[in-house]
């Protein structure tokens, strides 16, 4: 991959106030709730490091050097993986302030981050083609496909593993998951859309399919992976209208709050969000 492709130091160089560019994350945020998206991004709230956070985090990070090693024809098995993840634990922990109520739960963490992982490697082929690209920072300004509008922001995004595919290169994103499950696709509609968004401006190409790899925390580890077909005129033509519709509310200031059933899990339920007037 070439064109549209950044490194993760010139990404984080051109983050910004929330018109310096918009992702999937901050897309998303809004969409679950504008005012959990003023608090985060405009106040600069940022919630604590949830331990299931944390364990995602870390499983994304250990596949990432799998894949990268694999990409310059190095494999490493379940051994060298496990060493690896032993390594940059405590790393890991500074990075995201995480703190445990006890050595037993750290320990018990990080076995499972080992058992996610050993999983993963049971579960894809032995013969899995080398990586097109790992961790792929992407960039590509917001043109709208109908109206030819160059909307003034870029969108950014983080592919976390592009494989090539019978029918062309395959967009890949893994998740750790509670429970086993098919994933709606409409749930992930907006970070598929975007990735092949993304993906189409860096490649002038079409993807062959995108791909969710899910890593189930059940009691006995295991791994799903869900195929989707390749994104079509009308996934961007909707896509595009929630670009538009979250550029307005910037521009009106309007962060009203949404409550729903996402509210049990937020930070802010009990705090910011009790004490919001409207």
């Amino acid at each position: 991959m070439s064109a549209g492709l950044l490194s993760r130091d010139s990404l984080a160089s051109s983050q910004g106030g929330v018109w310096a560019y918009l992702s999937p994350s901050r897309l998303n945020t809004w969409l679950t709730c504008p005012l959990k998206f003023k608090l985060v991004y405009l106040e600069g709230h940022r919630p604590p490091t949830t331990a299931s956070l944390f364990l995602g985090k870390c499983c994304h990070s250990i596949l990432e050097t799998m894949y990268r090693h694999r990409q310059l024809g190095v494999g490493l098995d379940a051994a060298d993986l496990s060493r690896r993840l032993l390594e940059s634990w405590a790393e890991m922990i500074d990075q995201e302030g995480m703190r445990f109520d006890s050595v037993a739960d750290e320990r018990a963490m990080q076995k499972q981050v080992g058992d996610l992982v050993g999983a993963y490697l049971n579960a894809v082929p032995p013969d899995e083609p080398r990586p097109l690209a790992v961790e792929a920072a992407l960039e590509a300004p917001l043109v709208d496909p109908r109206s030819g509008e160059n909307m003034g922001i870029p969108l950014v995004g983080v592919v976390d593993l592009i494989l090539d595919g019978h029918e062309g290169p395959i967009i890949t994103d893994f998740k750790t998951s509670a429970r086993s499950a098919e994933p709606l696709e409409i749930v992930n509609e907006v970070q598929l859309s975007c990735y092949s968004w993304l993906f189409r401006q860096a490649e002038g190409r079409e993807e062959g399919g995108l791909q969710i790899r899910s890593l189930v925390k059940t009691k006995v580890p295991k791994v799903e992976i869900h195929d989707y077909a390749s994104r079509t005129e009308q996934h961007f033509r909707r896509l595009f209208s929630l670009f538009h519709a979250y550029l307005d509310a910037l521009d009106k200031g309007a962060f009203t709050f949404r409550p729903g059933f996402h509210c049990g899990m937020c930070d802010f339920c009990q705090t910011h969000c009790r004490r919001w007037n409207g």
